[in-house]
C-alpha cells in the first residue's frame, strides 16, 4: 500500500513537487522531504542500531538498517502529508568506509554489515605496517615519484594501513570468512558499502553500482585513475571481481520497486556523507570550505579539478561527478566531538546540551585542565586513550565541560594550519554543520584560534539536504547549482574577536598535554 494519506481526483494526479533526501548515518538514520524552497515539509528518524559481537567489533544488521531506511521514508512522506507518487526524487547519502558482501546469484550477505569504527583488523595491520614488503612498496612508489614527479605515487610512498579503512577489514573477511573466499573464486561475490546494498534492496536486485564518492572514500579505490585499486588488491589478496560499477553521484539509477512504497519513486543520487554535507552547503567553487562537526569532525576543502596527493593528516576525495563535471576534495578529519559531549552528559556533566556554551563562558578559563580526545581509535595511535590532565581540587563541572570543547577549537585550528600549508588554494569563507556547530562557544573560539569568518546555515541536516540537491537536479526538480546557491539560508555568522595571542598560554597547555598522552 502505498504510504501517507490517500488522495483522490486532482490531487491523486497533480506533479510531482517535492524531493526526499534520506542521511543514513553512524548514530541516526534521517529522512527529509523538500519542497522547491528547500523548506523541509516532513520527516522521519530511527536511532542507529549499533552491535557488539566481540570486543572491538561494530556492526550493523542489514536487515535492521533496511527496514530503519524504508521506515523513515514512510514517516516523513506521511508527516508532509503527502502521496509517494508526489515525490520527484530520492537521493541517498550514506556512512563511509561501512560495507557488507553477499552471494551475487542468491542476494544472501555472507556477513552483518562492518562499521568504519570496527577493529577487527587491528592485528592485520599492526603486522603489515611493521612488514619488509611494506617498506619495500614504500621504496618502489618513492623512487617512482622521484623519477616522475607524478603526484600518484605520493601517497604510496608512505602507505601507512589503519583500522578505520575498509581495505585490511576487506582483507580479513577473505581470511575469515570461507563462503565469501568461495563465491568470489567462482565470481559469485559483491562487495557494497551502505549505498550499494540499499540501491540493491530498493530494486530488488536489479541495479549493483556506487556512486565516485562514495567508492573514493573506501580507500581501495584509486581517484587519479578512476578505478578500483589493482596494486591495493594484489597486495592484500583481494578478489577484483568483487566491485561494483561506479556511476555518477548525481544520476537516474532507476527506481525503488513499486511493491515497496506503493508506487515506483525514482533514485536520482546516492552520495557519501561529507560529500554530501559540502553539497548541501553550495561549497561548488575552488577554495570553498565545510566543517562538519558531528560524531567526528572533518574539514573538506573544494579544490576542483585539481587532485592533491594525500598527505599526511589531508586526504584526497572526489567530491561528487555530475556528468563531465569531476570536483574533488581534500580531506582532515578528527574524531571524538560529539562523541565526548555526549559521554560528557552521560556522566551528568550536564543536562541539557545547550547549556555548555554557557557553562564554559561562566569561568575565565579552564584552569589548566585538558581534556585529551581518545574514545575512537586514532589513526596515528591505536592506543591512545582519553583523558582529562590537571586535574584540581578546585576543579568543577564547568571546567570539564570548558576543556572539552577548548579540545574541539584547539584540533580545528591544528587541522586549518595543516589545511593553510599544503593545500595551495586561497581559502574562502568556512560554513559549519553538524550538532557540535549549535555550540556558540565552539563556534567562536574556533573563528577567533583560525582568524576566519565561520558561517552556519539554518539547515542542521546538511548530509540529506544534499542528497536531495543532488537528487532534485537529476530530476528537473531544480535546474542547477545556481538557483540552489539562491536557496541557502544562514542563521548565525562568527566572526574573529579576539586575538589568537590571548588563546596561546591555553593552547600551549593543551599541546603539552598531548604529548603527555601517547601509547597509553
Amino acid at each position: 500500500m502505498p504510504c501517507g494519506r490517500q488522495e483522490s481526483g486532482a490531487a491523486a494526479a497533480a506533479p510531482a513537487r517535492y524531493v526526499v533526501g534520506v542521511d543514513v548515518g553512524s548514530t541516526v538514520v534521517k529522512c527529509h522531504v523538500y519542497d522547491r524552497a528547500a523548506a523541509v515539509r516532513g520527516s522521519g528518524w530511527r536511532k542507529v542500531e549499533s552491535l557488539y559481537p566481540h570486543p572491538g567489533w561494530v556492526e550493523l544488521d542489514p536487515e535492521v538498517l533496511w527496514s530503519q531506511f524504508v521506515g523513515v521514508i514512510k514517516e516523513a512522506v506521511q508527516a508532509a502529508g503527502l502521496h509517494m507518487r508526489q515525490i520527484a526524487g530520492l537521493g541517498i547519502s550514506t556512512q563511509r568506509a561501512t560495507f557488507i558482501t553477499w552471494h551475487k546469484r542468491t542476494g544472501k550477505p555472507f556477513h552483518n554489515f562492518i562499521s568504519w569504527q570496527d577493529l577487527r583488523s587491528a592485528e592485520l595491520v599492526n603486522s603489515w605496517n611493521k612488514s619488509l614488503l611494506l617498506k619495500v612498496v614504500h621504496v618502489i612508489f618513492t623512487v617512482l615519484h622521484f623519477l616522475t614527479g607524478n603526484d600518484r605515487y605520493l601517497a604510496p610512498s608512505f602507505l601507512t594501513f589503519s583500522t578505520q579503512q575498509t581495505s585490511m577489514k576487506l582483507s580479513w573477511v577473505f581470511k575469515n570468512i570461507h563462503e565469501a573466499e568461495e563465491a568470489a573464486k567462482k565470481n559469485n561475490c559483491c562487495f557494497g558499502t551502505v549505498d550499494t546494498w540499499l540501491l540493491y534492496r530498493l530494486t530488488k536486485g536489479s541495479v549493483y553500482a556506487t556512486d565516485y564518492s562514495n567508492a573514493s572514500a573506501t580507500g581501495v579505490f584509486e581517484p587519479f585513475t578512476k578505478c578500483w585499486n589493482p596494486t591495493l588488491c594484489n597486495l592484500l589478496s583481494i578478489p577484483m571481481s568483487i566491485y561494483p560499477p561506479v556511476k555518477d553521484t548525481s544520476f537516474n539509477f532507476g527506481s525503488a520497486d513499486s511493491e515497496i512504497f506503493g508506487v515506483p519513486i525514482p533514485i536520482m543520487a546516492v552520495v557519501a556523507d561529507q560529500q554530501s554535507a559540502m553539497f548541501g552547503e553550495c561549497c561548488f567553487h575552488p577554495g570553498d570550505v565545510k566543517l562538519t562537526m558531528g560524531t567526528g569532525g572533518f574539514w573538506n576543502v573544494n579544490t576542483g579539478e585539481h587532485l592533491f596527493a594525500s598527505r599526511r593528516g589531508l586526504y584526497p576525495l572526489i567530491g561528487w561527478k555530475i556528468g563531465e563535471e569531476v570536483v574533488y576534495l581534500t580531506e582532515g578529519c578528527m574524531s571524538d566531538i560529539g562523541t565526548a559531549i555526549k559521554w560528557a552528559q552521560d556522566i551528568n556533566l550536564f543536562t541539557n546540551v545547550d547549556e555548555t556554551a554557557k557553562m564554559a563562558r561562566s569561568i575565565v578559563d579552564s584552569q589548566g585542565v585538558c581534556f585529551v580526545p581518545g574514545f575512537q581509535v586514532s589513526v596515528n595511535d591505536p592506543y591512545l586513550c582519553a583523558s582529562f590532565m590537571g586535574l584540581k581540587p578546585s576543579t568543577t563541572r564547568s571546567h570539564l565541560v570548558r576543556a572539552i570543547l577548548e579540545s574541539v577549537a584547539f584540533r580545528n585550528k591544528q587541522l586549518y594550519d595543516t589545511i593553510v600549508k599544503k593545500v595551495r588554494i586561497p581559502l574562502q569563507t568556512i560554513r559549519a554543520d553538524g550538532g557540535v556547530s549549535n555550540n556558540s562557544f565552539v563556534m567562536q573560539m574556533t573563528s577567533d584560534l583560525i582568524n576566519k569568518k565561520i558561517e552556519k546555515p539554518a539547515n542542521a541536516d546538511m548530509s540529506s539536504l544534499g542528497a536531495a540537491f543532488l537528487a532534485g537536479l537529476a530530476s528537473g526538480f531544480w535546474t542547477d547549482k545556481e538557483q540552489l546557491k539562491k536557496l541557502r539560508r544562514i542563521e548565525a555568522v562568527f566572526e574573529p574577536q579576539k586575538d589568537l595571542e590571548e588563546y596561546k598560554p591555553a593552547m600551549d597547555t593543551w599541546l603539552q598535554a598531548m604529548k603527555c598522552s601517547p601509547r597509553w
